[in-house]
């Protein structure tokens, strides 16, 4: 072996032995345990323990969008059913195999991204660093979000945004390369396909800066778009037929205004200008200055889509605060690795960039303190306050009167009680009632109050759930619109209450058939006439 060939490999066998190397593992395995840690001991976030019950029902042979309500796309069910599978196969909690699940799928995409910077060199040149930082930033900023269809969708674009910026810098990526992140892109815009703004935005800027529309990289991601949308409609027309048409109906009452959404993106759109900043700073003498540009387009397009969405939900936020903190630490690198420093010129781009990603860093750890509480008293959160009322009452069924999802999920998933309603929660009925203020006739077709009566009536929860902090009287509404309901909930009597909660439990030994408790009370007086079938009970 040459005496040159043996200078090309010691630089990469001694990598393991650097003190970079080992600061950088130590961090990283620090940050999973903590994350880890905290997600495994906490209550699992509502959002995904509803999608894990959905998969599950749709495993078991139940049809999605019509068996069970849900407003989201096809794909993030389709992922869940996989670690829903193997915890059903390993009869474990769904907990235990769904974050290990997310957790490996951000670490890839970071493994990828920092694989694809490493041909660039100069700060790339050494992968492991390069991995920890985008995975600490992946793994902190989601919080108590973690494995959210936004913090998948960020994971999966960073590959994208990196061969793009290459493109602009004049490389040409290999084909594959090229493909796959194209593809991998196309899969995470099926999470949520708001963000195919985003990735329409960008091709615009590369049209400006000469690039054809037709390279391998954007024909991959819109072929799996394609690809995607003919699956679901094949697959699931019930989502196009029912999903999205309830959901542009109904979801409109969770909206707030452009003031409140823009009070809560301050700190956020604070960051992207400093990014802007240290770019034009820096335009000319940083070579990394196009994947800077390309990540503060993607955070821009990613608020404006927040804005567009209309929910003031962190998830929402995460694409634009991954893209912002990773374009101000690349900011502040590019600085560090500049040979000779010069502090007197290049101070203030530093300083912005540093003061920058740090405080957006410690609002990701300051959002995550919370969940790190309850995951050292899991005991004391409602949610096992829940099960453990669920558990002493030996009920088989359950339902709650809430629009917080977690009333029900994870409860139903750690417990193995039947859920005894198509919707998650309340949603669609606070939905509906916000919609017939300004069209009375909405309830003609989308009659949610009939169907969250009579899911409940068929259903014959053993326990129910009323939560009184909220402001809205789920159970008095729905009294007062539908006499049948109100027949059977007379049924219950409260048997415990804590933390705003009032738990009933039904106290006749069987169901009854509150339709024909009267004279003259047709039965299809309560009964909905809607194209979404009724629930199974059981399974």
């Amino acid at each position: 072996m040459s005496e040159t060939q043996v200078r090309a490999i010691r630089p990469t066998a001694d990598v393991g032995r650097s003190p970079v190397a080992i600061v950088s593992l130590v961090l990283l395995a620090g940050v999973l345990g903590l994350v880890l840690f905290t997600a495994l001991r906490s209550p699992l976030k509502d959002d995904i323990a509803w999608l894990l019950y959905v998969a599950r029902r749709w495993l078991a042979g139940r049809e999605l969008y019509v068996d069970v309500v849900e407003v989201n796309p096809p794909l993030i069910i389709w992922l869940s059913a996989i670690p829903a599978w193997i915890s059903g196969w390993l009869d474990t909690d769904p907990q235990f195999t769904a974050i290990p699940y997310f957790t490996a799928i951000v670490l890839a995409c970071a493994f990828w991204t920092a694989t694809l910077l490493r041909p660039a060199g100069g700060m790339f040149s050494d992968r492991l660093p390069v991995f920890v930082a985008i995975s600490v930033v992946l793994l902190i900023v989601p919080a108590g979000d973690f494995g959210q269809r936004e913090h998948l969708l960020v994971a999966a674009a960073l590959p994208y945004l990196v061969v793009f910026a290459r493109s602009l810098d004049g490389d040409r990526p290999a084909t594959l390369t090229a493909i796959g992140t194209g593809i991998l892109a196309g899969v995470g815009c099926g999470l949520k396909p708001q963000y195919g703004a985003v990735f329409v935005v960008l091709e615009c800027l590369a049209m400006t800066r000469g690039l054809r529309p037709w390279r391998a990289q954007a024909f991959a991601a819109i072929a799996a778009s394609v690809c995607y949308a003919g699956l679901v409609a094949v697959l699931c027309p019930a989502y196009l037929r029912h999903a999205v048409p309830l959901a542009l109906a109904l979801y409109g009452a969770t909206d707030v205004a452009a003031a409140h959404l823009l009070a809560l993106c301050t700190r956020l759109l604070i960051g992207l200008a400093a990014a802007g900043v240290v770019y034009w700073l820096r335009r000319d003498a940083m070579r990394e200055r196009n994947l800077l540009l390309i990540l503060m387009v993607f955070a821009a397009t990613s608020i404006a889509v927040c804005f567009v969405d209309g929910k003031d939900w962190y998830y929402h936020r995460i694409p634009a605060t991954v893209a912002v903190i990773l374009a101000l630490v690349l900011g502040a690198a590019s600085v560090l690795c500049d040979r000779p420093l010069r502090l007197r010129r290049e101070f203030a781009p530093l300083l912005l960039a540093g003061a920058g990603a740090t405080a957006l860093m410690v609002a990701a750890v300051q959002r995550l303190e919370p969940s790190i509480a309850l995951a050292m008293q899991p005991r004391s959160t409602v949610v096992a306050q829940l099960e453990q009322v669920v558990r002493a009452q030996h009920a088989r069924s359950y339902v709650a009167f809430s629009e917080w999802i977690a009333l029900g999920f994870p409860v139903v998933n750690t417990t193995g009680v039947v859920w005894t309603s198509r919707f998650d929660s309340m949603w669609a009925l606070k939905g509906e009632l916000w919609r017939e203020r300004f069209d009375p006739s909405a309830a003609k077709e989308w009659p949610v109050i009939r169907w969250v009566a009579h899911d409940f009536i068929t259903g014959c929860p053993d326990l129910a759930v009323v939560d009184l902090r909220g402001g809205a009287n789920w159970v008095g509404v729905l009294s007062a619109a539908n006499p049948a309901f109100s027949r059977a909930w007379s049924q219950y009597r409260m048997i415990d209450a804590f933390d705003g909660l009032a738990i009933y439990r039904r106290a006749t030994p069987g169901c009854v058939t509150p339709w024909i408790a009267s004279a003259g009370a047709a039965a299809s007086e309560s009964l909905p006439a809607t194209p979404i079938a009724e629930p199974k009970r059981g399974g």
